[in-house]
């Protein structure tokens, strides 16, 4: 069978497995399972036939999402934020791996322009974080703690004060993705281009060891949570701009629910963070060498297995249950 044919058999059934998923008819359990077991056997045979298909990848969304309303109601019993964090953010970060891979792209390549122009330009780190911040820290490295700025200030208020402004940073990077994307690309690029300087600044002094002692602590959470929250606002500003076969509204709710779920999983880190700026890098010259770098690199190695190799661990565990008529 042509592929067209194919589309044109399935099409009404598959708008109804549409409505079943994103609609407000609700469907008993039973229901759902006969939905996700056709919805499957056409995926079977699209993966068959039309392996490099859209149609491929429209089905196999929808079953995914079939999945997750039956396994949510097998679950009743679960833990809800348990569910949340264990299997339904993994799921969607899997789903949306690709937006993860060009939000770090663009780190990357904005956090260079940050040192690149910070190195050729002698004005440049002043005009990015301001003369008075940077007169303050050029006389903090004189007094031999270039990161003194942390200390300023009580522990709890540290914490709330970064804390709040973390996470209105990330709340910006999910929201102005509303403006087709752009928005979340300015954003980023502020940050990164800021990251850059700042670090290239401190190497420049000659203290770039004594900064990432201090600043990675909680640097590490603290902007790969910035990331993925870029990823979230690519995410929503892609439902706008590529509805798929949804209509454009759908697929922007669709975008919504799924990059703000992604956003509220970076929340525990981004308070993580907060926590280890406010608590904890104040005193990072003051502890050894080993220290800061088992914290450095577990924060890092949490997040990232959280959200770069959980993700493929849950969507394998998935693939592997037995599908039962």
């Amino acid at each position: 069978m042509r592929e067209v044919a194919f589309i044109k058999q399935n099409k009404a059934k598959w708008l109804e497995f549409e409505q079943a998923i994103f609609g407000k008819a609700k469907k008993n359990p039973d229901e759902m399972a006969s939905l996700y077991i056709h919805l499957v056997n056409d995926l079977s045979y699209a993966q068959t036939y039309y392996p490099k298909s859209k149609t491929v990848v429209y089905l196999n969304y929808l079953a995914l999402q079939i999945y997750q309303k039956i396994y949510k109601t097998k679950r009743t019993e679960q833990n809800r934020i348990v569910y949340f964090f264990s299997t339904e953010v993994p799921l969607i970060v899997y789903e949306y791996r690709r937006y993860l891979v060009y939000a770090f792209a663009l780190f990357f390549l904005c956090t260079g322009i940050g040192v690149i122009s910070a190195k050729y330009d002698i004005d440049f780190v002043r005009l990015i974080l301001g003369d008075s911040y940077v007169n303050m820290t050029l006389e903090n490295i004189k007094e031999g703690n270039p990161v003194a700025v942390y200390k300023s200030g009580s522990n709890w208020g540290g914490f709330i004060a970064i804390t709040m402004n973390n996470l209105y940073v990330g709340a910006q990077c999910f929201i102005w993705g509303i403006f087709l994307g752009i928005g979340t690309f300015y954003i980023m690029l502020q940050n990164c281009i800021m990251l850059g300087s700042f670090q290239y600044f401190f190497y420049q002094e000659g203290v770039f060891w004594e900064s990432v002692r201090g600043i990675w602590i909680h640097g590490s959470m603290e902007i790969f949570a910035i990331v993925i929250e870029t990823a979230a606002g690519f995410i929503l500003g892609a439902s706008i701009l590529f509805p798929k076969t949804y209509s454009r509204i759908n697929s922007f709710k669709i975008g919504f629910k799924n990059g703000l779920k992604i956003f509220l999983s970076t929340m525990p880190f981004t308070i993580a963070a907060g926590f280890l700026e406010g608590f904890v890098t104040r005193y990072a010259l003051e502890m050894p060498n080993w220290l800061n770098v088992i914290i450095i690199i577990g924060t890092l190695s949490l997040i990232s297995f959280y959200f770069l190799i959980f993700p493929f661990i849950v969507h394998k565990k998935l693939k592997a249950i037995p599908l039962k008529p």
